[in-house]
């Protein structure tokens, strides 16, 4: 059975900036707004649920040998 994919995390979230740059311009009719905030909240869930993964799989690389997670915070973007 073949599985499909999600699309990326990064296409998501630019697909979700462009639907709230074209709610936020309001030249849009109430149906299209009401259509276009349905595809926003469902990329939003879709960006949800691939940082939940992403998390998941953090957790599982950081896990100690004794069960216990270790945890470290992400360099910033000035440390780099």
């Amino acid at each position: 059975m073949a599985r499909t994919k999600s699309p990326n995390f990064e296409a998501s979230l630019a697909q979700l900036e462009e639907l709230i740059t074209q709610l936020e311009s309001g030249d849009l009719s109430l149906e299209d707004s009401l259509k276009t905030f349905e595809q926003g909240i469902k990329l939003t869930r879709s960006c949800q649920k691939s940082l939940a993964e992403a998390e998941q799989k953090v957790e599982v690389l950081l896990k100690q040998d004794d069960g216990e997670l270790s945890t470290a915070p992400f360099p910033s973007d000035d440390e780099s």
